[in-house]
C-alpha cells in the first residue's frame, strides 16, 4: 500500500449500516462465523472498530485506538441502533479526508501507516459484514471496490509466512473459480458455506 491510496468508505458503511437496521432482537443471540461471539457481541465489535478506525483516520489518538479488541468480549448497549449507524457515518467522512491515508497512527493498539489502516478498516467492514448477513439471514453484496481491497490484503497476508497463513484464522480453501466474496471469506479463515443452523 501507498499514502496515495484512497477509497470512499461510505458505500460499504452504509451497507453495514443497513444489515444492522434489519437486525431483529430475537436474532441478537443467534451463532455467528466469529468463535464465541453471538451476534449482539458482532455488533458490539462493529462498534467498536468503527470507533477505533474513525479516530485511526482522524489521527485521534487515545482510548479507542490503543485497546485491544480482543480483551474483553464486545457487547452492545440499548442505544445501539442510532449509535452504530452514526459512527460508521463518522468513520466513512473521516476517510474522506486525504490526510487520513498519510503519516502514521493506531488502531487495537498496532502501528499502523494510514494507508495501511484504512484498508485494514476496509477489510473489516466487508468480512464483518459478511459475518452480520449471513447470521441473520440476509442477503449481501459489497461495495465492489471495498471487496477488491480486501481481496487483495488477505491474499498478501495469506502469502506472508510471517502472518501465519491468516488474519482471522487459518485460510479456508475455495475453488479458485469460486465469487471473490466466497475467496476473501475463505481468505478471512471463514467457510462461505456456513450457516447459523449448522452450529
Amino acid at each position: 500500500m501507498t499514502g496515495t491510496t484512497t477509497l470512499d468508505l461510505g458505500p460499504q458503511t452504509r451497507i453495514v449500516a443497513h444489515l444492522a437496521d434489519r437486525v431483529t432482537d430475537d436474532q441478537l443471540s443467534a451463532p455467528t462465523p466469529c468463535p464465541g461471539m453471538a451476534v449482539r457481541n458482532l455488533l458490539g465489535h462493529l462498534l467498536g472498530l468503527a470507533a477505533a478506525f474513525r479516530d485511526a483516520g482522524r489521527k485521534d489518538l487515545g482510548p479507542t485506538t490503543d485497546t485491544d479488541p480482543a480483551a474483553v468480549l464486545p457487547d452492545i448497549g440499548p442505544g445501539w441502533r442510532e449509535e452504530l449507524p452514526k459512527v460508521l457515518a463518522e468513520l466513512a467522512e473521516a476517510w474522506r479526508d486525504p490526510a487520513a491515508w498519510t503519516g502514521e497512527t493506531r488502531a487495537g493498539g498496532v502501528p499502523l501507516t494510514g494507508a495501511e489502516a484504512g484498508v485494514v478498516a476496509v477489510d473489516e467492514l466487508v468480512i464483518h459484514g459478511w459475518d452480520l448477513a449471513r447470521s441473520t439471514d440476509q442477503s449481501y453484496e459489497p461495495d465492489p471496490l471495498a471487496l477488491q481491497l480486501s481481496y487483495g490484503m488477505l491474499l498478501a497476508a495469506a502469502d506472508d509466512p510471517s502472518r501465519g497463513g491468516g488474519i482471522f484464522g487459518p485460510v479456508v480453501p475455495v475453488p479458485d473459480d469460486a465469487p471473490l466474496l466466497d475467496r476473501a471469506v475463505g481468505l478471512s479463515g471463514r467457510d462461505p458455506q456456513w450457516r447459523p443452523s449448522a452450529v
